[in-house]
């Protein structure tokens, strides 16, 4: 039987405040950091594009917990500051939201084209490959 969330009083909001604040900024590092592979997908390894997926899969299920104690502060009885502050950490949940789910896109994206998927291709696929490419490169340009 899953265990029973321990909902927290509002004189914890600073502290979820600060969380929430840092969990966004290491969201948006991990994105900044998978970028530049997109275009050199065959640099990561399935080890890693695994862990990535596990650890972001994990806290999006884990979104609707944060969310819900937001939820749960706002229908009490608040100050103006709290209340303010209230908003705005939901903002950040969906800015928070929207980063793992561009994190997981990427990552499945990225899976398809790691080291150990190139290294099972035959000569005759990544030469295909090489120049279907530099095709669409010349088309591009």
């Amino acid at each position: 039987m899953p265990k029973q969330p321990q909902w927290q009083p509002i004189t914890m909001l600073p502290s979820m405040a600060t969380h929430i604040d840092g969990w966004l900024e290491s969201v948006q590092e991990q994105h900044q950091t998978l970028l530049p592979a997109k275009a050199r997908p065959h640099a990561l390894d399935d080890f890693t594009i695994n862990r990535v997926k596990k650890v972001f899969t994990e806290q999006q299920n884990d979104l609707w917990l944060w969310d819900e104690q937001l939820k749960r502060w706002q229908s009490g009885s608040l100050t103006e500051a709290q209340r303010t502050e209230i908003e705005r950490l939901q903002r950040q949940m969906k800015k928070i939201r929207d980063q793992i789910t561009d994190i997981l896109a990427l990552a499945d994206d990225l899976a398809k084209g790691t080291i150990e998927k190139v290294m099972e291709k035959s000569d005759a696929e990544l030469g295909l490959e090489f120049l279907l490419h530099s095709e669409q490169f010349r088309r591009d340009r």
